[in-house]
């Protein structure tokens, strides 16, 4: 597996990373804890270095898979995880004060059984904290060497700007894919113009990108597509156009639908990491197949100008959670 740097940091991580969301919480009932010991194992095996989830996911169940899994391999591979979001009375809440940012490291370090962690992100911008606090507690936490480098998930550009004066960011988290485009708007160029990596979360645009979700789909009331506009019966159906076209693409590159929007994202800058999830050691295996696809630049410019012409049906998120990005 090759490796990319994030950003101009010294955090040098696997070109492709792993989501492991997925494995327990967000899409479906949480699989079996053993075979996702096994399967984030066999990512080790095949050169994965890095990984990725969150206080929230669970909550904290899927930080304490992670730690139990990669207990063995201590100080080789990169861990980040997330603060900002809590559960109460079964609703997520952004909390990002200081004291609680605080007992959030705390917990996170347990669970992972780490003594620092390799990335950590404020996983929501909270507008009741200044970003510069946020910052400075991260500050406080890198000289404490409890975490190495901190970054933003969802933030906008001018949160970016402000905490990256305080303290410089190694990654921002957002999502994007050949169905989610909006980074290279403002988000993309910001990046490159202060050094900061950007770790792409949903690549596979939550699995619709794999070409195997038609209108016909149904998703349990414990999967998050089952709330999203993206998913309704009739966006899926507006949106096989896009499928089709990576369809056509992959049949002539010798590759996966799943490849070739991995590789399309792999290829647009290299500070970008990917972290697509997956429950199965074949679409894992899939999934990190990617790395060996290149897209010559004759190649990305004619599938560029084919995702331009189309126009993708749903929004991304449910209102509730589309408010708490992009601040």
């Amino acid at each position: 597996m090759q490796k990319r740097k994030l950003g101009k940091s010294d955090l040098e991580v696997s070109t492709i990373g792993l989501g492991c969301m997925g494995m327990s919480h967000g899409y479906g009932p949480a699989s079996d804890k053993k075979d996702m010991i096994s399967l984030i194992h066999d990512a080790v095996d095949r050169g994965v270095t890095f990984f990725d989830t969150a206080e929230v996911y669970g909550p904290y169940v899927n930080e304490e898979l992670v730690g139990e899994a990669l207990a063995p391999f201590k100080g080789r591979l990169n861990i980040a995880t997330k603060f900002g979001i809590q559960m109460v009375n079964g609703k997520q809440v952004l909390d990002s004060k200081p004291e609680r940012i605080r007992k959030s490291i705390e917990g996170s370090l347990k669970r992972l059984k780490v003594d620092t962690i390799d990335l950590y992100y404020q996983h929501r911008v909270d507008p009741s904290v200044p970003i510069e606090e946020v910052a400075g507690v991260m500050q406080d936490l890198i000289k404490e060497g409890k975490i190495k480098h901190w970054g933003l998930s969802e933030a906008g550009v001018e949160t970016i700007r402000r905490a990256h004066s305080v303290y410089p960011l190694t990654a921002i988290q957002s999502e994007y894919s050949m169905m989610w485009r909006s980074p290279e708007d403002e988000l993309l160029p910001t990046l490159e113009e202060l050094g900061i990596g950007f770790v792409p979360f949903s690549p596979l645009g939550k699995g619709f990108l794999t070409g195997k979700i038609n209108k016909d789909a149904t998703f349990g009331s414990s999967d998050f597509r089952s709330i999203v506009p993206r998913f309704k019966p009739e966006n899926i159906e507006a949106n096989q156009v896009l499928v089709e076209l990576i369809k056509k693409i992959a049949v002539g590159k010798d590759a996966t639908p799943a490849q070739i929007a991995l590789a399309w994202v792999l290829a647009q800058k290299q500070w970008i990491v990917p972290i697509p999830g997956t429950r199965k050691l074949e679409r894992l295996e899939e999934n990190l197949g990617a790395a060996d696809v290149e897209l010559t630049h004759e190649e990305l410019n004619d599938l560029n100008n084919a995702l331009s012409k189309i126009e993708i049906s749903g929004d991304r998120y449910p209102a509730v959670y589309a408010n708490r990005v992009g601040k």
